[in-house]
């Protein structure tokens, strides 16, 4: 589309101002992750100096006045549709930026740097209170940002919104408040119809580097590229972009207990093949961007849950694993398996939980983080009242706070309202595994054979390549027909669960 000279200088000024942004943001994500991953462990503080450097540059450049002058010049201009996108999207990270000081913002940066250090040395030695002044810093300095942000109704809106846009604290309230009762009466149902030791297929003796040799075949087989990837172990599994032509998975193994190593890299894998799906057309622009976490779940729940806990799925990779594994495995048959892969129980670990519980443990999080913010549950009073919400929720007590409230990495990076996304990437998964079914009809059969690509394919086509050209209730509706929704959800997990159940009642 030909444009008058003004309203193309302005539009590719923009375009080479966020080309830089992505730039400058793949070198910061890459620091990250070795910071994740290799990073020796005296020189953290260093890390954390350049990263903070480099939000203070991402920040300054973000909120040149020039920025404004180019979105003005292009305010009535008359766009196409793709273009007055790429410009809504600008103006919003824009108007975003403007609105912080800069020495908030660097007080975040120096904030986020010192409450990973003591997050880690807390996990270390398994005391809370290590960790306690940093996260309630980090608290502090969000709900500062909430208003220089501004919000509506809640601050945590102005918070949520960074990561899933559109959304409130509201929104995820009603979602929450249909799915809790749900759950927590179908976990009670099937715990007391569940054979005890059902998932004992699973404990025993699992040499790390054959669960790797396994994980890397089967992501393999997704369609993740290792050409533009790589996988690696770390405390808290993760997947870090640097461009799509540069897409890094994590996971840990644990030699014990084979689902973890399984399932937290089928997660990370999801997340992977998005990144890696995006279009290369649309590299370095706002709109290549993955337009939500709740859409970047939707990927990995639907990868790690509705594939690889899936029969089908297990059908035809079982004999794989069993080839890694001869003598832990051996007499355990593939419906055995597939019921230890999907046994629900109550557990402490959100990453290890089950498909039933999960969003329980989301809930408790979201709830607590509401009292943190609003300045009603002081940090150092975290313990406690996590506790209290696990008793609540799943009738369980974390014996410490390795297994409570120390286990995720999120709040000392400051991702306060992320937490909500991983529902509304459940809730999305259902939806659009449903309508990928419904275009592909023997999509159990492929799954089984280990013929992932038509699925890929359709998920490349509704959501990868799509970017950030719609938002995301937009995306969701034109990829299933339908808007976000809990019942399809509800709907799937009591059909499999309770036929589960069911298949394993005595006669």
């Amino acid at each position: 589309m030909s444009y008058p000279s003004q309203v193309a200088e302005a539009l590719d000024s923009l375009q080479r101002r966020f080309a830089l942004l992505a730039d400058l943001t793949q070198a910061a994500s890459l620091l990250s992750w070795d910071r994740h991953t290799y990073l020796p462990s005296g020189a953290g503080v260093t890390r954390g100096r350049q990263s903070a450097a480099l939000d203070a540059i991402c920040h300054e450049k973000l909120s040149d006045p020039r920025i404004g002058e180019w979105l003005s010049r292009l305010e009535d201009a008359a766009l196409s549709a793709e273009d007055a996108r790429l410009v809504d999207l600008c103006r919003r990270r824009h108007d975003r930026a403007v609105r912080l000081p800069a020495a908030l913002v660097q007080d975040l940066a120096d904030a986020r740097s010192l409450a990973q250090e003591a997050w880690l040395d807390a996990r270390r030695h398994n005391e809370f209170g290590r960790f306690a002044p940093s996260l309630q810093r980090m608290f502090e300095l969000r709900r500062e940002q909430a208003e220089q942000l501004g919000y509506a109704e809640h601050p945590y809106d102005a918070l949520h919104d960074e990561y899933e846009a559109g959304s409130t604290a509201a929104r995820v309230t009603s979602l929450f408040a249909e799915l809790r009762p749900a759950l927590v009466s179908l976990v009670g149902s099937l715990a007391a119809g569940t054979a005890g030791n059902a998932d004992a297929p699973l404990h025993g003796e699992f040499d790390p580097r054959r669960q790797e040799e396994f994980v890397t075949g089967e992501v393999k087989r997704f369609g993740y590229d290792f050409e533009r990837g790589r996988l690696d172990p770390t405390v808290h599994p993760f997947a870090q972009a640097m461009g799509r032509n540069d897409v890094r998975i994590t996971t840990r193994y644990r030699a014990d207990y084979l689902s973890t190593g399984i399932f937290a890299t089928f997660h990370e894998a999801g997340h992977g093949l998005f990144e890696q799906g995006l279009l290369e057309e649309l590299d370095r622009s706002p709109l290549g961007d993955a337009v939500s976490l709740g859409v970047h779940e939707s990927q990995s729940r639907m990868w790690e849950n509705l594939v690889g806990r899936s029969l089908p799925f297990w059908r035809g990779a079982y004999p794989r694993l069993q080839a890694h594994f001869p003598q832990a495995l051996a007499g355990v048959d593939v419906e055995s398996f597939y019921r230890a892969v999907n046994y629900v129980q109550p557990s402490f670990v959100r990453v290890e939980a089950d498909e039933v519980t999960y969003n329980l443990h989301v809930i408790a999080r979201f709830e607590l983080e509401l009292a943190m913010l609003d300045g009603d549950l002081p940090a150092e009073e975290l313990p406690e009242a996590w506790n209290a919400k696990y008793r609540e929720l799943l009738g369980i007590t974390p014996p410490d706070a390795l297994l409570g409230c120390l286990q995720d990495v999120h709040w000392s990076i400051g991702l306060i309202g992320y937490f909500p996304t991983y529902t509304l990437g459940n809730l999305m998964s259902v939806q659009l595994f449903e309508a990928a079914r419904a275009a592909i009809p023997d999509l159990d059969a492929l799954i089984e054979a280990g013929e992932h690509r038509p699925l890929l394919d359709w998920l490349g086509e509704q959501i990868h390549r799509q970017g950030s050209r719609y938002r995301p209730d937009e995306l969701l509706e034109r990829a299933t027909g339908s808007v976000l929704d809990a019942a399809p959800y509800l709907r799937y997990l009591n059909s499999k669960f309770r036929g589960i159940a069911r298949a394993e009642a005595p006669d």
